[in-house]
């Protein structure tokens, strides 16, 4: 970890949250004191990490968490004094990782960016497993309906067509996918 992002509207907060990041090894910590300030910096220094509180002027933590992790993937944990079970629902969907009450206690910021890390590798590798899967299943969809076609076209077996498939992906050096789009354009 090389890189902090911290925003609090309050100088004393920063100073505070400033030192125990030092303290953990932090090479950069970049300071904002409000939520647009946030978006700006976290787009032109792109840290590993942000700590936003969630109420700040211009533009609250939630709003500027939930524009950072449209383009940045990186774990977001809110400050906050305020226990409203509304903006903790709202927190959630603009994906934070972890909630810090104020005053911040040190014994309780390094495990929060710990797990905030944590948290977020989770999310990303689950989101290229999703990804991952819904090639597969279209890739699938694709082949079944050229596997149909050439059974239709053909008469062949169900077996059969798919060894026809699977051969001329062997020969072409393609995959099955490929050789599926292939079909479906040449046997309409």
């Amino acid at each position: 970890m090389n890189s902090i992002l911290i925003c609090d509207d309050e100088p004393i907060i920063r100073k505070s949250l400033k030192s125990l990041l030092e303290e953990h090894g932090f090479q950069e910590i970049i300071e904002g004191s409000d939520g647009e300030e946030a978006v700006s910096l976290a787009f032109s220094r792109f840290p590993d990490i942000a700590v936003l509180d969630i109420s700040m002027p211009r533009k609250d933590g939630i709003s500027a968490a939930a524009e950072i992790r449209k383009r940045l993937k990186i774990p977001i944990i809110f400050l906050t004094a305020c226990h409203d079970p509304h903006v903790v629902q709202r927190a959630v969907k603009a994906g934070i990782a972890a909630f810090l009450t104020k005053p911040v206690r040190p014994q309780e910021l390094w495990p929060a960016i710990e797990l905030a890390f944590a948290h977020n590798e989770e999310i990303e590798r689950l989101k290229e497993q999703v990804d991952d899967l819904k090639e597969s299943l279209e890739a699938r969809k694709i082949i079944e309906k050229a596997k149909g076609m050439l059974m239709k076209n053909h008469s062949l077996g169900e077996a059969e067509a798919f060894r026809r498939m699977q051969k001329l992906a062997m020969d072409k050096r393609k995959s099955l996918r490929q050789i599926a789009e292939a079909i479906l354009l040449t046997e309409q």
